[in-house]
């Protein structure tokens, strides 16, 4: 089994920034990759960023591009979302992922193994 705990919500203004992080026990972290998404109340839950096992490749959600940047340490078994110039857009529960699987698209929460509980990012204009 996999744990994730997100860390790091909280409420901003717009243009602050906020690290978020997501810490992993149970299986050899360094070998999985690991995505964020986010959802709103209504709405389906929205991919965000996505980073490989030795985090030489990442992808985002486009609107998030420029400003959010996702990294690993996996020495701390730990996936950062470093999340700059937020904007009220920008709020929701960011939740970490892990696929273990590597078999389906980085943007669909199904490809997805195991998930946090979710942390609360609210930005204010």
């Amino acid at each position: 089994q996999v744990q994730l705990v997100e860390s790091g919500g909280g409420l901003v203004q717009a243009g602050d920034s906020l690290r978020l992080s997501c810490a992993a026990s149970g299986r050899t972290f360094s070998t999985y990759a690991m995505g964020w998404f986010r959802q709103v109340p209504g709405k389906e839950r929205e991919f965000v960023a996505h980073i490989n096992w030795s985090g030489n490749s990442t992808y985002y959600l486009d609107s998030v591009k420029g400003r959010f940047t996702i990294s690993r340490d996996n020495a701390k078994n730990t996936v950062f979302l470093q999340m700059n110039s937020l904007k009220p857009e920008d709020t929701a529960v960011y939740y970490c992922a892990l696929d273990q699987s590597y078999s389906g698209s980085p943007y669909y929460p199904a490809t997805y193994d195991y998930w946090g509980q979710g942390t609360q990012v609210t930005v204010s204009s």
